[in-house]
């Protein structure tokens, strides 16, 4: 199905977002994506309607709306050159706490008025920087999400005030992260930590690392992408949505 361009009011101004649908006829379930630090590209598109074709009704939204608009950006470009990273660190860090679930209540409200979306609760995914947005998302509306995942998202469980993991006590769907080896922005200690946050709060989850996968495996622009993983990501995610976005 053809990808269908809407804005979403936020507090903060106009959000362009992108919907993506099945073939067959709704109404679906609704999942919101959320980005990866590159913005928003070709490959996020290819994603949201291969989610779509799943059976659900995707929102991807800009998250980078409050700094204007910006062309596409090519990852292997923009990683190898400094000047370009600093650049993408300062989009990046925009995005604070009290923005990120703002910004997540306009998504449900627009997601909730939508005629073609299936139930109250719904489904979030992110990667990269959209692993930390999902997480945070369904902490601050904890009975607004079935499910939530993260794919290679960073700073899940830092020492940071805002860190999404100390949120989790009161989310009633399930959970799953996937993260990386090797990954600055999700180590052993962290995964550790937000492991023990969410066991403590008797949510359902799952946290785990891909073996041999590093930052960024499931995006098929990325230097890193792993086809392997991606697959095995693929899979995960359809399991986690079909088991609890399809009753």
């Amino acid at each position: 199905m053809p990808r269908l361009e809407v804005t979403i009011k936020t507090r903060d101004g106009s959000c362009p977002a992108s919907v993506f649908t099945p073939a067959k006829a709704g109404p679906w379930p609704a999942v919101i994506f959320f980005m990866d630090g590159l913005g928003i590209r070709p490959s996020m598109w290819e994603m949201g309607q291969r989610l779509a074709d799943g059976g659900y009704l995707v929102l991807l939204p800009d998250l980078y709306y409050r700094l204007g608009s910006y062309p596409p950006k090519n990852p292997a470009q923009v990683l190898a050159d400094p000047k370009l990273m600093k650049e993408l660190m300062k989009s990046v860090t925009s995005l604070n706490r009290d923005r990120k679930v703002s910004d997540a209540a306009a998504f449900i409200e627009f997601l909730s008025s939508h005629p073609e979306v299936k139930g109250d609760r719904f489904g979030a995914t992110g990667y990269c920087m959209g692993g930390n947005c999902s997480l945070t998302a369904a902490g601050a509306f904890p009975d607004r999400f079935a499910a939530v995942a993260s794919f290679h998202g960073g700073n899940l469980a830092t020492d940071q005030p805002d860190s999404p993991h100390l949120f989790v006590k009161n989310i009633t769907g399930r959970v799953y992260v996937a993260g990386a080896i090797e990954d600055a922005s999700f180590s052993d200690e962290q995964k550790n930590r937000l492991e023990k946050a969410l066991t403590e709060a008797r949510v359902d989850h799952v946290v785990e690392t891909y073996p041999g996968a590093r930052h960024g495996f499931a995006v098929s622009d990325v230097p890193v992408f792993d086809p392997a993983a991606a697959e095995h990501h693929w899979a995960a995610l359809s399991r986690l949505f079909h088991e609890t976005l399809d009753q």
